[in-house]
C-alpha cells in the first residue's frame, strides 16, 4: 500500500483495525480521499480541517464530472468523504461536517448483464478445458462462481475446511468478514472432492485455500479475470465477461425461475434487500412479454 496523505493515516488505520475493512476497500478509500486532498492542496493550498467547506467539496466533484466520471463513481467518492468527515466528528477534530450540504447525483439505472442459460449450458457441456490440473482448476472455479454466486475475493479465499460434505454446503467469508453458508448440489460436491484428491498429490500445493495454481499458490485475482473472460468469450457476446457477471448470472437465473428475493439476498450475502432487487429485472421482462403476447390492447 502506498504512503497515505498525512491527513488520512488515522482514518485509514481506523478502517483497517477497528472496522476490519479489507485491504482492497481501504485502498479504494485512500485513493478517493487522496484525490480530494491533492485537489485542495493544488487549488487552495493547505487548509485547516474546519476550513474545508461544502463549496470546496462541490468544486472537486464538479471538476470530476467535467472529466467525465459517472454518477456511480462520484457517489462512491462522496461516500468516502462522508465516512472520513464522520470519523472527524467522532474523534472531535470537527464539530460540523461539510457533507451535510452536499447532494449526491442520481445513479443511472443499469441492469446487470448476465449469461443466458443456453450459453452457460454450452460452457459446461461442450467447451473443452485443458486436460491438466490448470484446466480442472479453471473449470471448477467457473462452476463455483456460477453455482454459488460467490464474489471473486470469496472464491480466492475459499478454504478446504469450508467444505461441509455431509451438509452439502460451503462456508465463505464475505464483505466485512461476515461468514455465510451456501448450499451446493451433489454434482458440484463430487467435483470438489475429485479436485481436492488430485491436489493432495501435489507436494507444493497450499492446503489452506481450495483453489491453487499449477505452482500450488492461491489464485491471483488477475489470473481469474483472465481465464473467466477467455471462457465466457467462447460462449457469449455480452460486453462484460468477468467473475462478477457469473454472480449476476447466478442471481438472475434464480429469480427468473421463481426464487424468493429474500432467499437470493441471503445466498448473495447482501446486507439489504435493496441491493438484491435489481435482479427482479428478469421477472419484469417476463411479465412484459406475457402482456405483449396476450393482452388484446398491447
Amino acid at each position: 500500500m502506498t504512503e497515505a496523505h498525512p491527513r488520512l493515516q488515522g482514518f485509514l488505520d481506523y478502517l483497517r483495525f477497528e472496522r476490519r475493512y479489507s485491504r482492497h476497500t481501504v485502498i479504494s478509500y485512500q485513493n478517493d480521499l487522496t484525490g480530494f486532498f491533492d485537489f485542495l492542496d493544488t487549488q487552495f493550498g493547505p487548509l485547516p480541517p474546519d476550513g474545508i467547506t461544502h463549496t470546496l467539496v462541490r468544486s472537486w466533484l464538479a471538476s470530476l464530472k467535467e472529466a467525465g466520471l459517472t454518477a456511480k463513481t462520484l457517489n462512491r467518492k462522496i461516500s468516502a468523504l462522508r465516512s472520513f468527515f464522520k470519523y472527524q466528528l467522532k474523534t472531535g477534530a470537527l464539530t460540523h461536517s461539510p457533507m451535510s450540504r452536499v447532494v449526491a447525483p442520481k445513479n443511472e439505472k443499469r441492469l446487470p448483464q448476465f449469461v443466458a442459460g443456453k450459453d452457460i449450458d454450452t460452457l459446461f457441456r461442450y467447451v473443452e478445458f485443458p486436460d491438466s490440473f490448470r484446466g480442472r482448476t479453471e473449470r471448477l472455479a467457473l462452476l463455483l462462481l456460477y453455482q454459488t454466486g460467490m464474489r471473486l475475493s470469496e472464491l480466492i479465499g475459499l478454504k478446504e475446511s469450508g467444505v461441509n460434505a455431509p451438509g452439502h454446503s460451503l462456508k465463505v467469508l464475505g464483505k466485512g468478514n461476515k461468514e455465510r453458508i451456501i448450499p451446493i448440489g451433489d454434482s458440484l460436491l463430487g467435483q470438489i472432492r475429485q479436485y481436492l484428491q488430485e491436489k493432495e498429490g501435489r507436494e507444493a500445493a497450499d492446503r489452506t485455500v481450495m483453489l491453487v495454481s499449477e505452482k500450488g499458490k492461491p489464485l491471483a485475482p488477475r489470473a481469474v479475470y483472465t481465464f473467466v473472460r477467455h471462457y465466457l468469450t467462447l460462449v457469449t457476446t455480452i460486453e462484460k465477461r468477468s467473475p462478477h457477471v457469473l454472480r449476476h448470472t447466478f442471481a438472475t437465473h434464480l429469480t427468473g425461475n421463481g426464487a424468493e428475493l429474500n432467499a437470493v439476498k441471503e445466498l448473495l450475502g447482501h446486507s439489504s434487500l435493496a441491493a438484491t432487487q435489481v435482479y427482479t429485472h428478469n421477472t419484469i421482462e417476463k411479465l412484459r412479454s406475457v402482456y405483449k403476447n396476450f393482452h388484446p390492447k398491447a
